[in-house]
């Protein structure tokens, strides 16, 4: 099941902009230009990520925090012109996760957003993720991996390494980020170079062509990256 963000935000360039690295990073993307419809459309379909203006022309961003956090916790970032100190603290004493001032990298929101979802947990509730049309399937509780409908056996250290890409499509792990996001699971060799070992052998496993990679893809001189494209929704 993707992600869902909702985006309020008055310029069409910019929601254009975030809109398509979202996509790109396999997020499902809901917006709107308005901010009274933009609350109401949150509060109907129940985003995981809400990113929100301040400077709206119908009413204050600030409002629209403030109701929200009246019924949810969903996590919201905010954007705004505004530089001001004051401003920022006012934005997270009412409710805020996160405020990016303009002009800003769609990068670093999105980087910015994913820490923000490790820390409330949102990736690790999804019990399901889907690669692919259901190609590559991935079940968080039972700790299957499925490729084309049949049981794919693979060791700890694999699954482990797997889940940790997968949950983030297309961004890149070096292989110290691997070995530390995995050694709460009891993996920690010593050195980065094991990864390789295990991402060969996770490759054999779930991969047609292990030269020609489509889900454990080597960038080269920086290390791996999640080349499946996550489903917009799966129901087991």
């Amino acid at each position: 099941m993707a992600i869902k963000v909702f985006i309020v935000e008055d310029e069409p360039m910019i929601i254009e902009v975030l809109k398509a690295y979202l996509e790109k990073a396999n997020y499902e993307v809901e917006w709107s230009e308005n901010g009274k419809e933009g609350l109401e459309r949150i509060k109907s379909t129940n985003p995981d990520f809400i990113i929100l203006d301040l400077m709206l022309p119908d009413m204050p961003g600030e409002e629209i925090c403030k109701q929200i956090r009246q019924t949810s916790d969903t996590p919201i970032m905010m954007l705004t012109a505004k530089t001001q100190e004051e401003d920022r603290i006012e934005g997270i004493v009412i409710g805020a996760d996160d405020y990016v001032t303009k002009p800003f990298s769609p990068r670093e929101v999105i980087v910015r957003m994913e820490a923000i979802l490790r820390r409330t947990n949102t990736l690790n509730k999804m019990d399901v993720f889907s690669f692919n049309d259901k190609e590559l399937v991935i079940d968080i509780k039972k700790k299957e991996v499925t490729l084309e409908g049949e049981w794919v056996a693979l060791t700890p250290i694999e699954y482990n390494l797997l889940v940790a890409m997968a949950k983030y499509p297309g961004r890149v792990f070096s292989r110290a980020d691997l070995l530390t996001g995995i050694q709460d699971d009891g993996f920690y060799e010593g050195y980065e170079r094991s990864v390789d070992v295990h991402i060969k052998n996770l490759r054999k496993k779930i991969e047609k062509d292990t030269k020609h990679p489509k889900y454990i893809v080597t960038v080269f001189g920086m290390g791996y990256k999640f080349g499946g494209k996550r489903d917009a929704s799966y129901s087991s």
